[in-house]
């Protein structure tokens, strides 16, 4: 099958296709991706494209969906062995659900300097290494990160308290 043909197919029924599998899973675009992908691989070429196209959409939307259930399931059991990140003391206010909340709550950034930084055990030089960053940006980030945090601590404990 040749570059055009495959462009023709592509403009023609890509968004169809997208539609069609995002009642099944999360990535439609990436399921077609696939079929795509598929049906260039695919020797001899099938006979009835379109239909094909669609049947191989389906199935893989219906494959994705389920990995998908079975991945959620999978992290729900897991996390409720880990141990938390926080232990609350008797002298704190705040649990250690609150906490992590709160850190998800932050710009990626910030919440990756401080977790690499207090979790990791990672210098500022180190971190920098893994971001791909100055070891001052990766400072700052925690930095802020920390205020961020204090920021929305303060706010929280006043709420609720």
């Amino acid at each position: 099958m040749g570059p055009e043909i495959l462009g023709e197919l592509v403009d023609r029924h890509a968004r169809a296709l997208v539609l069609y599998a995002r009642q099944w899973c999360a990535a439609p675009e990436d399921v077609v991706q696939e079929a795509f992908l598929k049906m260039v691989s695919y020797q001899p070429a099938p006979n009835r494209i379109v239909p094909w196209l669609y049947r191989v959409v389906r199935n893989a939307a219906i494959s994705a969906s389920r990995a998908d259930r079975r991945r959620r399931r999978y992290e729900a059991a897991a996390a409720e062995c880990v141990l938390p990140w926080f232990e609350a003391s008797a002298d704190t206010v705040l649990d250690g659900r609150t906490v992590a909340q709160l850190l998800q709550a932050l710009p990626a950034e910030l919440r990756e300097a401080i977790t690499l930084h207090l979790w990791g055990g990672l210098t500022f030089e180190e971190i920098a290494e893994v971001t791909g960053n100055s070891s001052s940006t990766a400072h700052r980030w925690y930095a802020s990160g920390l205020e961020l945090l204090r920021e929305r601590l303060r706010i929280h404990v006043r709420t609720e308290f």
